[in-house]
């Protein structure tokens, strides 16, 4: 019957700080780490949208003669703008296929402007602020890239 007792005992106070110890090390060690790569890939998920939304303005500008003015905005891919230089060759299906803009890593919008020859879209980055160092910097893309 004492031999049972003693296989049910748990883990004394000690053993289990020691546990608890361990582990808060080894995710202050690690954790900044995994952090880092987080935001890492958000920037390049940002720069990959940000791509890929100027290869649909420049489908836009070949249909339409040139890309959508500032007023007009990211949303001229989405649906018609009723502002702006009309375009007679617009598809009727839009130019986005979720038919909503996306936001970047940060759940930002995109920021756009084009006077209809030029086009630059741009986040702010994880600060959400213009300037910026690291992983706070402003991204871009202009229609030469």
């Amino acid at each position: 019957m004492k031999k049972q007792r003693m296989n049910e005992q748990g883990f004394s106070l000690i053993e289990l700080m020691i546990v608890i110890a361990i582990l808060g090390l080894l995710i202050g060690l690690v954790g900044p780490k995994l952090i880092a790569q987080f935001d890492k890939a958000k920037v390049e998920t940002t720069k990959v949208n940000m791509k890929g939304i100027a290869s649909i303005l420049k489908t836009y500008k070949l249909d339409c003669g040139q890309y959508p003015t500032t007023d007009q905005g990211l949303d001229a891919l989405v649906a018609k703008s009723g502002t702006g230089p009309d375009c007679k060759n617009y598809s009727p299906a839009g130019y986005m296929d979720k038919k909503t803009v996306p936001k970047d890593a940060w759940d930002m919008p995109y920021l756009y402007t084009s006077d209809g020859n030029t086009f630059e879209i741009r986040s702010l980055g994880a600060d959400k602020k213009e300037g910026g160092d690291g992983f706070n910097t402003d991204l871009s893309v202009t229609d030469g890239d």
